[in-house]
């Protein structure tokens, strides 16, 4: 039996820079670091498979950063925690903040259980630069906007300085109970990824890395060049900081030293966009399965189960629409315009109900998080905070020509239309019949006709929007 063991519970806080919780344990003595794969329950907060195998690098990586004394598990955290106690006299557990609903329910208990047996625990705010209960209205009441919680939350920002990476001399301790990374199972058993890897390098090296070009190559352009899918304009950190491998503090820090800019200012204010999806899930839990507009329960969803296979399969007739759920099965990732497009299309333009996509996306997205993209599918579909009136839909075939002019997007992932005049890309049902022939495409088999008519499709949705709102104010 060893003594005197601090454990380090790594959740979603894959990173040694600016980790409270290590630092923290590392003052106190002899360190157990641990991860536990939580797979005892099912239900809405089961990783997709796409986020399953972006953890299993980062975990390896962190592995490698940690001279392979990470201990992993698989089960039930409390049951672990647990055995861990009664097998080595641990003076404290350590972790960092989640804000999850069912992770902060689980994280209490686990606190509870732990004081009743006289065990420390504590646990540290690593991912966020305002926690959500620090920015509230007046009457001590959440905002629902987001510009006055942005103004509110600039003005209260409590983020300190990131901490540096803690020293570890031998005090890292091995559990000879802990299972290996491969025995998580979180890599597919069929070949669905090969293509994630030329895309991403998951892992604390890899998140510096990737903001340090975005500083470089994308920021001087943000602002603008974000709303083009073929622009090299966006950061692409949403993976890393969904797993913890870099933090907010930590690209606060190197936002300092660059020049005040609208396009320093707009980045800064997408970073604060990101917490008020966390602060939303924190003051209205039930975000990922209800409208928070309520009138949205009474409204009349279509629901085809075809129209879904079809959307998620990239092959809706609507070139932007197919090229960014092409760009999402290969990638793991979606252009954030092209995500509001595309989910624009399915609730507005199919009829889809907003929690089928939502569910799609957790599936396939490497940055599947729940709050934002609860957040994110309620915000397009009309019916949460802030959102986006119901009448704004979106015409892919307009937003191609505007933010995707010279194809060079939609192309590189629909390559049956590579040879298309940039004239009929995005409606290539408009196309005579001899430049579809000289383009080797035949409509309904290289490439589909479209799914549903634009303009009936938006009366459609406009009407099934009246009619809800009347049948909600009758209830």
């Amino acid at each position: 039996m060893t003594t005197g063991i601090n454990i380090v519970w790594f959740e979603r806080d894959l990173r040694l820079d600016d980790n409270p919780a290590l630092s923290y344990a590392i003052g106190q003595g002899n360190i157990l670091p641990i991860y536990i794969f939580d797979d005892h329950n099912t239900g809405e907060h089961q990783l997709g498979g796409a986020s399953r195998w972006w953890l299993h690098f980062s975990l390896q990586s962190l592995n490698e950063s940690l001279s392979d004394k990470l201990n992993f598990y698989r089960g039930d955290p409390e049951q672990i925690l647990t055995d861990l106690c009664s097998r080595h006299q641990v003076d404290g557990i350590y972790w960092n903040r989640r804000y999850e609903p069912w992770q902060i329910s689980r994280d209490q208990k686990i606190k509870q259980q732990l004081l009743s047996h006289d065990i420390n625990s504590k646990s540290f705010n690593g991912s966020v630069l305002n926690e959500p209960w620090t920015i509230l209205k007046q009457d001590d009441s959440p905002y629902k906007i987001f510009t006055p919680y942005y103004r509110q939350a600039v003005i209260k920002s409590t983020h300190s300085q990131p901490l540096p990476q803690p020293k570890f001399a031998n005090n890292l301790i091995a559990d000879n109970k802990a299972v290996n990374l491969t025995s998580l199972s979180l890599l597919p058993k069929i070949n669905w990824d090969s293509s994630f890897y030329e895309h991403w390098t998951p892992g604390e090296i890899g998140a510096v890395k990737k903001l340090r070009e975005f500083l470089q190559n994308g920021l001087d352009h943000y602002q603008e060049g974000r709303d083009f899918p073929a622009k090299d304009s966006i950061s692409k950190l949403s993976p890393h900081l969904h797993f913890g491998e870099i933090s907010p503090r930590q690209i606060m820090e190197y936002l300092r030293v660059v020049p005040d800019s609208n396009n320093r200012e707009h980045f800064i204010r997408e970073l604060h966009w990101r917490e008020f999806s966390y602060y939303l899930l924190f003051h209205w839990p039930t975000l990922p399965q209800d409208n928070l507009k309520h009138n949205f329960d009474f409204f009349p969803w279509q629901n085809k189960p075809e129209w879904l296979t079809r959307w998620q399969q990239g092959k809706t007739g609507y070139p932007l629409i197919d090229a960014g759920m092409r760009e999402l099965w290969t990638t793991g990732f979606m252009h954030n315009r092209v995500r509001m497009i595309t989910a624009s299309f399915l609730v507005k333009n199919l009829l889809t109900d907003w929690r089928h996509g939502a569910n799609w996306f957790l599936d396939c997205l490497v940055d599947a998080d729940l709050a934002s993209n609860s957040a994110s599918w309620q915000w397009v579909a009309g019916c949460g905070t802030d959102a986006a009136p119901y009448f704004r839909i979106f015409n892919p075939t307009t937003q191609g020509i505007k933010f995707d002019r010279d194809g060079e997007y939609t192309k590189r992932f629909l390559p049956e239309l590579k040879d298309l005049p940039n004239k009929y890309l995005f409606q290539p049902w408009q196309a005579p019949a001899e430049i579809l022939a000289a383009a080797n495409i035949t409509l309904g088999e290289e490439y589909p006709r479209p799914i549903v008519d634009i303009k009936e499709s938006r009366e459609n949705a406009l009407a099934a929007y009246e009619m809800a709102k009347q049948t909600s104010l009758i209830q």
